[in-house]
């Protein structure tokens, strides 16, 4: 039988590992209950969501270093549902302060949309290691420069989408859309400002002059708008659909707002000081 999951799904052999030997602990035979994990979506969110293993990864200093990122997020996804339920409210920037709003049904809600969950944990995950690149850009006619950036680089990104093929823009888009929901979820108390090496307004299908500049700066709003924009055009591309990750960006350009709150819950009630060492970023984007 084809496997039709989604890649983002799957576990590694050490994260099936680690989930039988605290949920079966001295079982002798455990292919029953790994073929379940990886094969049974509701088996698959009981075990993650057992509370035994939320204990281990949160008590256990070194449980980043002994399963994926992907199953470390989820875990701690599925518990900011549980306790999201059960708490009165979130908190929401207001200019210099905070405020309550009481939206923490709607939000535990939103992590029930099929998928939705899982891909979050892997987005988190592909944030524990930025890529950094050096490419040679055109200054003007006979000159190049030789621009280092990385994959958290939002005006970067949106340049080199604008000038690639439309065949090879879908990680662009998704990686744009990522960055902004990302960064307004987990560091959105920051400035939001990074030393860009250039900057572009993108127009799908259009090819937008480059100019260089010493620093970009976007508001929380202004991320938003940017984050629906990518997912919009990830979810338009047909790779989106090879991947089955239509339906996935449609939530998540609908909706983004209520997908950065447990972003932001997960970072406030369990990383604390972990955050900056399981993100290495310096200087948001």
């Amino acid at each position: 039988m084809v496997n039709h999951k989604p890649v983002y799904l799957d576990f590694t052999d050490r994260d099936l590992d680690f989930l039988v030997s605290i949920v079966t602990p001295g079982a002798l035979n455990t292919f029953s209950v790994r073929e379940a994990i990886r094969n049974d979506p509701e088996y698959r969110r009981a075990i993650v969501s057992d509370e035994r293993v939320f204990s281990q990864v949160i008590n256990d200093g070194e449980s980043f270093l002994k399963i994926s990122p992907s199953l470390y997020f989820e875990v701690l996804l599925r518990r900011a549902q549980k306790d999201l339920i059960s708490s009165a409210y979130t908190i929401e920037r207001e200019g210099r302060g905070n405020i309550p709003v009481f939206d923490t049904g709607k939000v535990a809600g939103f992590l029930d949309t099929p998928n939705v969950l899982e891909y979050l944990a892997n987005m988190l995950a592909s944030f524990t290691r930025i890529r950094s690149f050096v490419v040679p850009v055109r200054v003007r006619k006979g000159i190049r420069r030789r621009v280092r950036y990385n994959d958290m680089d939002v005006d970067s990104l949106i340049d080199f989408a604008a000038r690639a093929d439309e065949s090879e823009r879908f990680s662009y888009y998704k990686r744009i859309g990522d960055v902004c929901l990302f960064l307004t979820g987990l560091f959105r108390d920051s400035t939001y400002s990074q030393k860009s090496h250039f900057n572009s307004n993108f127009q799908s299908g259009t090819y937008p002059r480059t100019s260089f500049m010493r620093k970009r700066r976007r508001s929380l709003e202004e991320y938003e708008n940017e984050g629906r924009r990518f997912y919009r055009l990830a979810e338009e591309h047909p790779t989106a659909s090879v991947l089955e990750l239509t339906d996935v960006f449609s939530v998540l350009r609908d909706e983004f707002a209520a997908a950065r709150k447990p972003l932001a819950f997960l970072s406030s009630r369990y990383l604390h000081s972990r955050q900056n060492n399981l993100f290495n970023v310096a200087h948001p984007a």
